[in-house]
């Protein structure tokens, strides 16, 4: 079937749309996450209008051929990985931003838009499009919709669903649906847009998106908190929440991190402290938020800096380059775990026991204003025979997040890596229901299949 389709896409594209070259096969068959199966798609295919996408699906309905969607390959759980005799559809050069309205606070882009660059386009305008994952430089809203990223500023303005009014879809028959609307309130129907935010490309190609805008903040504080350890800078997390300051951004990096930071990046953290409470406010009452919440965190005994203008941006940065991808010295399993932030301290102190009983390493940053947690196990790389070891270690992570009321993924989703985890969260009556919805989105489970939701296991008849 693949052959076939492949002659159909020969006939329906222009050259340049198309290829089945080993190299590029190999360089769009996985996306960052673990990599469980490799497979190189039949086929990668560069959409560049709705059309494009459209005949895409209707042959691959035609053919019986999976249909992986791409953007930028940033995703962490393997989400836009290849599966067996799929093509791979990038939407990376629909990358229009098609309206920014600044009276309305809307913009309308093509899925192929680089999150960076929509921001710069908005604050021309005094505006800012709120969801900001780590990769976004790279990343694609297209990508953050399939997955309902989330970033360093979901402290205050939520994911990217909160941020989507309306999509444009193209189906798995071809077909064409937009959803949602324009405006910021609006309750006609089922969400069908919510419903799409997040379903990692199994029910439906992202192919357009009305997306709300915030207001550009007139101001914003850096505070840098430093403490002994890595669990009294957790408690500051429910410290400053007493206080009832809303932070735009809260994350949390422990000693280890530190250290990895200013190994990589020639800064000099770990000299400050042994983990590290990262803070910004933002808008006209920055000023008075910041000063409520250094007072706040001086009294568990961090020492607090307010950080200006260049060192302010140099340590947010430093952030988001701390899950050290660039390591290639160490092997390491890391995963995405959300608690409720009342379990913030409570899960660190259990993730450190893990480490310990196991021998591992582990190093924690957080999203630590919504409970979101990126642990990391490590053993150097000449002892590969620790690898079932750390695989341990992470399984017990995640069923020490999910006893404390937590979730397998708070912002990276469940791709292929994460499937096995998911039964552990959800009910098989949930499962099967979002196996039926899936049924009737696509049919013939041909959109991105063996991702986001696990078969149905039949039971053993003995």
């Amino acid at each position: 079937m693949s052959e076939l389709m492949i002659e159909s896409l020969r006939a329906a594209l222009p050259a340049e749309r198309f290829s089945t070259s080993e190299d590029v096969l190999a360089s769009y068959a996985v996306d960052q996450g673990p990599v469980l199966d490799r497979w190189l798609p039949a086929a990668v295919i560069w959409a560049e209008s709705i059309e494009d996408v459209q005949a895409v699906m209707r042959l691959a309905d035609r053919h019986g051929v999976p249909v992986v969607c791409r953007g930028a390959g940033t995703g962490l759980s393997g989400g836009a990985h290849a599966t067996s005799g799929s093509v791979v559809l990038s939407l990376e050069r629909m990358n229009r931003i098609l309206e920014i309205h600044p009276e309305d606070e809307v913009a309308r882009v093509e899925p192929g838009v680089i999150n960076a660059d929509l921001n710069a386009a908005a604050a021309k305008h005094g505006l800012m499009y709120a969801p900001d994952p780590a990769s976004y430089k790279l990343s694609t809203i297209g990508g953050n919709i399939a997955t309902n990223a989330g970033g360093l500023r979901c402290a205050k303005y939520g994911v990217t669903r909160e941020s989507v009014l309306g999509l444009d879809v193209v189906l798995a028959d071809g077909s064409l649906i937009s959803t949602g609307r324009r405006t910021f309130k609006g309750v006609a129907g089922y969400d069908l847009t919510g419903l799409f935010v997040g379903s990692e490309g199994t029910l439906g190609v992202v192919v357009g998106a009305t997306l709300r805008l915030r207001y550009l903040p007139t101001d914003v504080q850096t505070i840098a908190a430093f403490f002994p350890e890595v669990t009294t800078a957790a408690a500051g997390v429910l410290a400053v929440g007493k206080a009832r300051v809303q932070p735009s951004i809260m994350e949390l990096l422990d000693g280890h991190t530190l250290a990895q930071l200013d190994q990589d990046q020639g800064s000099d953290l770990r000299r400050r402290g042994g983990a590290l409470l990262l803070i910004q406010t933002d808008g006209y009452g920055a000023g008075a938020e910041a000063a409520i919440i250094r007072s706040a965190l001086a009294e568990l005994g961090a020492t607090v800096t307010a950080e200006i203008s260049e060192e302010a941006v140099q340590l947010v940065e430093l952030r988001r380059h701390s899950r050290g991808s660039e390591i290639d010295d160490v092997f390491r399993v890391g995963e995405d775990v959300a608690v409720p932030r009342s379990q913030l301290v409570h899960y660190i102190a259990e993730l450190e026991r893990i480490a310990a009983e196991r021998g591992v390493g582990l190093k924690v940053v957080a999203h630590a204003g919504d409970g979101n947690l990126h642990p990391m196990f490590w053993v150097p790389a000449g002892q590969s025979e620790k690898i079932p070891v750390l695989d341990a270690a992470l399984d017990e992570s995640i069923e020490v997040g999910l006893r404390l009321g937590g979730t397998i993924t708070g912002e990276h989703g469940v791709g292929q890596y994460k499937l096995r985890w998911l039964p552990l969260e959800q009910r098989e009556e949930v499962l099967e229901l979002q196996r039926g919805i899936k049924k009737l989105f696509d049919p013939k489970d041909l959109l991105n299949p063996g991702k986001a939701l696990p078969e149905r296991v039949e039971p053993q008849v003995s």
